[in-house]
């Protein structure tokens, strides 16, 4: 493994992030904003100096195809590395000067988690917003995808940085080649953006608090503008947020089929496993919030259970308040996430049919113990490695779920936090899923300002482990991994 080509890499990255940055920065002109423009652009430019050092540096191995262990090595480095130079434009500013606080900030926004120590966004300036927006929109598709699909210093190495990145299973290919596949994700993903943006302007959304909710919709990330979340926003701009979340947590490569055969939606397994789960817990919650007035039961339960399971994060009722019945579907929504392929985080839909599916065939061997019995997701046949592989991060996930809880318990306890078992198990999954909101003192009427530095810290380094699907970053871990 070539570390010198490694760091140049890395550094292409960490420079586009900083290119990115010019973009608030322009907004907080508009807005006139001029001393935050001043900080922003200065954060830009020591972002891209130190990108450019670095690529300049790894430039000399040349370019050069890079291998699956490479590509997993990249993503998981550059996801911490792009996290901690996003934190500039907040330190810069002064908006959040602490940098555990501003780390956390950032890594919700790229991970697409939503999680917030922010009290009122509403009080930050225009540019900072658009930057929080920002980094969960280039988070949401993965901006190592990006640039597989721009920068030809990856190559034919592209694959394998989206191997390492994608959120789902396996990376799907629309083309031959994967550089013309991201093109044509990113292009759906742009598409709806653009539309959701035009939809909130034309009800009560400003332009920019359109555009700013329609980055974290399509990313299914979940910062907004205001306290209240979505609930200071009318019903027309919820039911457009809630059709554009269904459509983020859909696999865009089925929307892209999608547009010649319309029917594939239906044709697909995936898709209806995940249209049912959101279908059935929002029947249950409709029925467990019954109340007068049922305009807002429906909608503020089909909202809730949308955002649960896309892992958005938008809150328009506090679900912490809701019967303990309902606050353990809510837990257990946490662990399921959109299609693979979507920009929704958690264990995807996939990977529970799969299990369901293997579990029924394993009964099944019992009572027939002759018998072959393939497993079956829709009509397609699981093969044996993909049914191993999801197990295995099944298991991890699990693993990684408690022993986290289980440490977050003991920070939060020397640090003399009063979190109950359930705030604490709620934040990690919360934060592990890239859900956002949590249960008791981390429910969607708080925030994770009161969460000890330690702590943040912990659920940041879960945050980033969840997004990139958990082996980018634990194999960064291991010694095997860099190994000649």
């Amino acid at each position: 493994m070539s570390r010198r080509r490694l760091l140049g890499v890395i550094g292409s990255v960490v420079g586009a992030t900083g290119v990115a940055m010019f973009i608030p920065a322009v907004t907080a002109l508009i807005y006139q904003e001029y001393g935050d423009a001043l900080q922003i652009t200065l954060a830009g430019v020591v972002t891209i100096g130190c990108g450019a050092l670095a690529w300049r540096y790894g430039r000399r191995e040349g370019a050069m195809q890079l291998t699956a262990r490479e590509g997993f090595v990249i993503v998981g480095m550059s996801w911490i590395a792009m996290t901690f130079f996003g934190t500039l434009p907040y330190i810069f500013t002064g908006e959040i000067l602490d940098l555990t606080d501003a780390f956390f900030e950032t890594a919700a926004g790229y991970t697409t988690t939503g999680a917030s120590i922010v009290p009122d966004p509403g009080e930050l300036p225009k540019g900072i917003l658009l930057w929080r927006a920002l980094t969960q929109w280039m988070g949401g598709m993965g901006i190592i995808v990006l640039s597989v699909a721009i920068l030809p210093l990856l190559g034919v190495g592209g694959v394998e940085l989206a191997r390492a990145e994608s959120p789902g299973p396996t990376p799907d290919r629309l083309t031959p080649r994967f550089r013309e596949t991201a093109k044509r994700l990113w292009l759906v993903y742009i598409v709806f953006t653009i539309v959701e943006a035009l939809l909130l302007w034309a009800g009560d959304m400003t332009l920019f608090e359109a555009i700013a909710h329609a980055f974290t919709t399509m990313s299914t990330g979940g910062f907004g503008t205001d306290v209240g979340s979505m609930d200071a926003f009318s019903a027309y701009a919820q039911w457009v947020v809630i059709v554009f979340m269904l459509l983020a947590g859909t696999s865009f490569a089925l929307h892209f089929r999608a547009l010649t055969k319309p029917r594939d939606y239906l044709r697909n397994a995936e898709f209806r496993l995940y249209g049912g789960i959101v279908l059935v817990a929002s029947l249950v919650s409709i029925v467990g919030t019954w109340a007068e007035e049922i305009g807002d039961v429906i909608r503020d339960s089909v909202f809730t259970i949308t955002s649960l399971v896309t892992t958005t994060g938008y809150a328009t009722a506090n679900f912490g308040a809701w019967p303990a019945a309902l606050q353990i579907m809510v837990f257990g929504l946490m662990f399921v996430g959109g299609m693979a392929g979507s920009t929704s985080g958690s264990m995807k839909t996939y990977r529970l049919g799969v299990l369901y599916q293997a579990s029924k065939t394993d009964l099944r061997q019992v009572i027939h113990p002759r018998g072959v019995f393939p497993v079956r997701l829709g009509n397609n046949v699981v093969p044996d490695a993909i049914i191993k592989s999801v197990q295995s991060f099944f298991l991890l996930y699990m693993f990684i779920f408690m022993t986290g809880t289980l440490a977050f318990g003991v920070i939060t306890g020397i640090a003399g936090a009063d979190f109950d078992l359930l705030t604490s198990a709620s934040a990690v999954a919360s934060s592990f899923g890239n859900v956002g909101p949590g249960l008791s003192a981390v429910g969607p009427s708080s925030n994770y300002v009161a969460v000890p530095d330690l702590g943040k810290w912990l659920l940041s380094f879960l945050m980033i482990v969840g997004r990139l699907e958990i082996f980018p970053v634990v194999l960064l871990f291991t010694r095997e991994l860099w190994r000649r």
